[in-house]
């Protein structure tokens, strides 16, 4: 069931400072406080702290979780449990333009983790996870309300000529015509390699969604494509991987964060082209915003 932000004050007010719910044994004021000192967050979105290590993602006080998953994590919090069919594997921008090596050469580490990726995908479609490809996909529109700054960092040597819509010409070492840059449909800004094919077959089956983004962030401002997908098919819980981890995946890790998803940055599917101490600082705000793991941790979960 879906609520406005607008309709939950009405709710809470009419149902007074006493109005609660329970589970298991302990129960929580809404809007209030709790008197069990592990619960965080009221009914609509809250962890239980269910051991000093172990953290209850799954809400169900709201709707029951027949099927769950006790994952390990390596940051501060150790361990969650997830509910699968309200959480989702969001996929960040692993494309041609950021990852072919004609395209771009010094992508190693981007295309070191397409085989972690691959894997994680196909465990969470048979685990009923929602796999959510989010990509770098413009349209006309998106052109003409696209900031300078954002049409200057796209370009080559700071010329208009060279950024977002314009024609790249043929992929160095093919003759492969790489389209205009980030368009929607243009083989630059397909998944890369293997990845393709996946997403294709993904879609189509139903098991993963494909989403276009205008800006770093999928989830940027008031709402995105991403954003309202999520709103409403109740998602709670998400799992992030892709490239740049330190500036498309940060950002649109944070920004869940920002709105109060749970996040999970798996380390060894995201990679990034810059120094070493970017991806140092993802992995140390990511382990105080949400939770740390990896693709063998998780893929060893949920078999």
């Amino acid at each position: 069931m879906q609520f406005s932000h607008f309709t939950l004050i009405l709710l809470v007010s009419a149902l007074g400072a006493e109005a609660q719910f329970t589970e298991g044994t302990y129960t929580a004021v809404v809007g209030g406080t709790s008197s069990n000192l592990s619960l965080l967050g009221n009914y609509y979105n809250y962890w239980v702290q269910a051991t000093s290590s172990l953290w209850d993602l799954t809400r169900s006080a709201r709707e029951p979780s027949p099927t769950t998953y006790t994952i390990p994590c390596n940051g501060a919090r150790k361990s969650i449990v997830i509910e699968p069919t309200r959480s989702a594997l969001v996929i960040i921008d692993m494309q041609n333009f950021f990852l072919h090596p004609g395209l771009t050469p010094k992508a190693t580490a981007g295309r070191g983790v397409v085989n972690a990726t691959v894997n994680m995908i196909q465990g969470f479609r048979r685990a009923g996870v929602k796999v959510l490809w989010t990509n770098w996909g413009l349209d006309n529109y998106d052109l003409l309300t696209m900031p300078p700054a954002f049409l200057d960092g796209f370009s080559n040597n700071h010329s208009s000529t060279t950024t977002f819509g314009t024609d790249m010409g043929v992929v160095p070492g093919t003759n492969i015509s790489a389209g205009l840059k980030l368009m929607r449909g243009s083989w630059n800004a397909r998944p890369y390699g293997p990845l393709y094919d996946l997403q294709v077959e993904g879609v189509k089956s139903g098991t993963d969604l494909y989403f276009n983004k205008n800006r770093l962030s999928g989830l940027w401002g008031a709402q995105t494509p991403l954003g309202l997908w999520l709103q409403e098919n109740e998602i709670t819980t998400l799992f992030f991987g892709g490239v740049n981890a330190d500036q498309c995946v940060w950002g649109t890790f944070l920004d869940a964060y920002y709105k109060g998803f749970d996040v999970v940055y798996v380390e060894d599917i995201s990679a990034t082209t810059s120094p070493y101490y970017a991806t140092q600082m993802v992995t140390y705000n990511a382990n105080l915003d949400g939770f740390l793991s990896n693709s063998t941790q998780i893929l060893s979960a949920i078999k």
